[in-house]
Formats: structure tokens, sequence, C-alpha cells
């Protein structure tokens, strides 16, 4: 009896889903109330896009369209496939300098476990997300690549190769291999880019919105190049963008509320 008086009394261990963000930057009750806000909307913006993208490729030709405009009937190719602009600046210029920034983050981070720096702990936060993302998010989009049935424009009966043309969750004709094309693994080098958004958070939302906006659009600028050429349909970048904007915010949902132990008496 007293033995089980005496437990009631021991201070217990409850988990907290608290947002460190908060905890470690004083903000006040109303900067709180904004991050939760923000994070809602960003999670409900996610979800609507996810229906949206899925509506887009089972339900319209845009991709066809896109890939028409670009291709040339005449020659019988996409004129822009060797063009300097698409394979040399876009394709390996661009792709290597947003490596180069990925492996320095990497190796920044990296350093820091092993050997801590005089970082704040929100500097620390921001630059763990933006690693984990440079890292996870080329990866994810390789890895669904490797399951991926869709074809490249420029393997398809239509443009002058040999594959049929297949819309999102449709079987493949017997006899035809997987396209491994969908979602564009090469807009995923500077996907990875918007998670560079989270130096502004949590208080400059607009700045880091902003950074975002800017960000996004240049992966899907370098996707864009890549649907000049042929390699890739539009819903596919569209797929990529979804999956980095999804990756980032998980991070950083994950790394700001990640359960620990707390006594509660």
């Amino acid at each position: 009896m007293r033995a089980a008086m005496h437990r009631d009394r021991l201070p217990q261990r409850q988990c907290s889903y608290a947002s460190r963000l908060m905890a470690n930057s004083a903000a006040t009750s109303r900067q709180r109330e904004r991050w939760a806000r923000a994070n809602a909307t960003v999670a409900v913006l996610l979800l609507l896009a996810a229906f949206s993208l899925i509506a887009i490729t089972l339900w319209t030709d845009v991709d066809v369209m896109l890939a028409d405009s670009a291709f040339d009937s005449k020659a019988g190719m996409f004129p822009l496939r060797d063009a300097w602009i698409t394979t040399t600046f876009n394709h390996m210029i661009l792709k290597r300098a947003f490596t180069v920034l990925a492996l320095l983050i990497l190796i920044a981070v990296s350093w820091d476990l092993c050997s801590p720096r005089t970082w704040s702990w929100l500097r620390r936060f921001q630059l763990r997300v933006i690693a984990l993302s440079a890292l996870l998010v080329p990866t994810t989009i390789s890895l669904l690549k490797l399951v991926s049935d869709s074809h490249c424009p420029w393997d398809l009966q239509r443009y002058g190769g040999s594959e049929p043309y297949i819309k999102l969750f449709e079987l493949l004709p017997a006899g035809v291999s997987p396209g491994h094309c969908m979602p564009a693994g090469h807009a995923s080098s500077a996907l990875w880019m918007v998670s560079l958004s989270v130096l502004f958070i949590p208080h400059r939302l607009l700045h880091a919105t902003i950074v975002l906006v800017l960000l996004l659009s240049l992966g899907v600028g370098v996707g864009w190049m890549q649907q000049l050429r042929g390699a890739h349909f539009f819903t596919h970048t569209l797929w990529s963008a979804w999956i980095a904007l999804s990756i980032v915010f998980l991070i950083t949902t994950c790394l700001d509320r990640w359960p620990r132990r707390e006594l509660a008496m």
C-alpha cells in the first residue's frame, strides 16, 4: 500500500508535442497563433494541391497539348532537345551548381554534428531542415521514378518513339516495359532549395513565403526546360514540386514537434 502511494507521488513522464521553434525563440502568444495557422494552412494547401494534380493528370490533356507545342511535327523532333541552353546550361551547369550547394550544406551540418559550431539553436534547426531536404527530396523522387510506368515524351509513338502514351494509374499494355519517367528527376536538383525559405521562419513568414515562391518557380523553370527537350511532361514537374514541398513541410514539422519526454508532477 505504501509502495503504491509512493509511486503515485513520483513525477510522471509525459510526451510533449510543443513547438521547439516557439519555445526557443521567445515567441509571444500572437506569434504562436500565427505559426500554428501557417502550418495548418500549408497542410490544407498541400492536400488540395494533391487532389488538383490528380484531376489534371487524369482528366485533362494538358501534358500532350504542351508537348505538342514544343514538338516540330515536320522535322519529327523536339527542336530544343540538343540546344545549348537546355542541355549544357540547364541539364549540366545548373544541376552541378545546385548539387555543389547541396553538398556544401550537408558537409557543414555534418561537421556541426561532429564538432558543434557556435550557431544559435534556430540557425542549427534551419540548416538541418535544409540539409535533410537536400538529401531526401532528390532521393525520394529518384526512388519514385523506379516504380513509375510513365514514359518520357521523346520515347512515345506520338513523338517518333516506340512506346504508347498512358495516363496516371493506367496499366501498361502487355509487353511494354515501364518508362520510369515520372516524377521529373532533373527538377529535383533545384526543387530541394525551396527549403531555404526556412531561414526566415518562424517570425518572418511573409519573407519565407516570397522566397519559397521564387525558388519554387526556379525549380519549375528547370523542369520546364526539360519539357522543351521532350524529356518530361508538365505534370511530371508539378508532381516533383508537390513532393518537394511535402517533404520540406514534413521535415520542418517533425523537427519542430518531435515528441519529447517531460516530467509532470
